[in-house]
């Protein structure tokens, strides 16, 4: 079976990602230094611990699995720490982005599917995000993201390096088989840093600002199930192998929800209370990301399947009750 390189293969939605591809009939292997994933995730082909920053081990991998295509999620994508450090996100994702397409033409491996991100819009007034939108982004992991769109922009002209751009929202949920679900080290995502407080595994659940100009002074964000965006990512790989253009697509439900609405939705799946805190908005924080998807629909064939707030949230809540792969 054709192998692809998933980097990031041991975290949240490279993990994920691996499952779909195995489905596929591919053979991922995950590369992925372990900082933030967990070895335990990786169960559906071969793991290769290396590390994007080192040239030498990006080399090796390619030597060993010879793959037909590349996957690449691994980078840093916090947005406070962006602000922070802007030059470690500069360094690591788009120093380690570098080394692996460098990577990819020494070996003559010709298609790359990239994990980009809404955050290269940055915050557009709540207007829905195609792609069309300018990109604006108005914070380190952002912009680094962007510029790796461009970096493989100009591979593309030089080396012929093909390439599927995925621009997608917030991923939540969990494998709906139960094989696999969401947890970082730290956990900074609202759904399971929410069920963690429903749970009583922390106190409570800070909400970063209520004054955005939103229908509640929460921020909106558009979710999407990390199966249906792994689904994706398979579906684009194809799009590659058939010999198809360059493209880019946004993924999302194309549905927005507060946060408020979010803890609300929360109380009705689990039938617990959500204890909150009030804290002061985040730097970097855009008050709406809302995803126009529509192109990934009608030309990859996608359908976001599992992507209501109900099966996201309950799918995370199976999990979060797991014993996982804490530790």
């Amino acid at each position: 079976m054709a192998r692809i390189l998933v980097t990031g293969g041991a975290g949240y939605i490279g993990s994920h990602a691996c499952k779909a591809l195995a489905r596929a009939g591919f053979t991922p292997v995950a590369f992925d230094n372990l900082s933030t994933g967990w070895e335990e995730a990786v169960k559906y082909g071969p793991f290769f611990r290396g590390d994007l920053m080192d040239r030498a081990s990006v080399d090796a991998a390619m030597a060993e699995h010879r793959p037909v295509a590349v996957m690449h999620f691994a980078a840093l994508s916090l947005v406070g720490e962006s602000m922070k450090d802007p030059g470690l996100y500069w360094r690591v994702n788009v120093g380690g982005a570098l080394n692996l397409i460098e990577s990819c033409v020494a070996h003559g491996v010709g298609n790359f599917v990239f994990s980009s991100t809404c955050a290269t819009y940055g915050d557009q007034d709540g207007v829905v995000l195609d792609e069309d939108t300018p990109q604006r982004p108005i914070n380190a992991y952002g912009s680094s993201k962007r510029a790796i769109e461009d970096i493989l922009k100009d591979f593309g002209a030089a080396h012929g390096l093909r390439r599927v751009i995925f621009r997608y929202f917030n991923v939540a949920g969990a494998d709906p088989e139960g094989e696999l679900g969401e947890q970082h080290r730290p956990e900074t995502h609202l759904i399971p840093l929410m069920l963690e407080a429903v749970a009583g595994r922390r106190p409570a659940l800070t909400v970063f600002g209520d004054d955005y100009p939103t229908r509640d002074g929460t921020c909106v964000r558009d979710y999407v199930h990390v199966a249906d965006l792994a689904e994706a990512h398979v579906l684009g790989l194809r799009w590659l192998l058939d010999g198809r253009e360059d493209r880019v697509f946004c993924l999302g439900s194309g549905t927005g929800f507060t946060v408020r609405e979010v803890i609300d939705a929360s109380r009705a799946v689990t039938n617990r209370e959500v204890p909150v805190v009030q804290g002061a908005r985040r730097a970097g924080d855009a008050a709406a990301l809302v995803s126009g998807s529509r192109r990934a629909v009608e030309e990859l064939g996608w359908e976001p399947r599992h992507s209501t707030l109900r099966q996201m949230i309950g799918d995370a809540w199976s999990w979060a009750q797991k014993p996982g792969f804490r530790r």
